[in-house]
């Protein structure tokens, strides 16, 4: 991890995003900055852009949205500790994205659940509610 002083060695948007632990991979991050889900201060950027501490990322990942705050600079991954200190995340993103997980856990659809062809019990329980 490097510190916030260090400009030698600015990382790339996709690569700090996959050291924050936003994306699982760089792959998945580069493809989210391309596709315009990662903003760097309001703008959209290339992947290639480098961070600088100070800067405003707003995050679109799924259907959760972070504005955060670069703190930091990393390059590698590391363990979600040192991740969480490579930036800072407003309080009012926080509760916006408390809101969406809470409508998310409450308006759940029973169907995402079913994947492919019934199972041997749940023919059963067709079979037990259509006769």
């Amino acid at each position: 991890m490097h510190c916030a002083n260090d400009d030698v060695s600015r990382p790339r948007i996709d690569k700090w995003l996959w050291a924050a632990r936003f994306f699982r991979s760089r792959s998945l991050a580069r493809e989210a900055v391309e596709g315009g889900r990662v903003k760097l201060n309001g703008d959209r950027v290339k992947p290639s852009r480098e961070l600088s501490p100070g800067d405003e990322l707003t995050i679109m990942a799924g259907e959760l949205t972070w504005v955060v705050k670069v703190e930091a600079l990393a390059d590698r991954r590391g363990p979600a500790s040192e991740a969480r200190r490579l930036y800072s995340e407003d309080a009012a993103s926080q509760e916006a994205r408390q809101r969406q997980i809470e409508v998310r856990k409450w308006r759940a659809e029973p169907a995402d659940t079913i994947k492919g062809r019934p199972t041997k019990r749940d023919r059963r329980l067709i079979h037990r509610f259509t006769e």
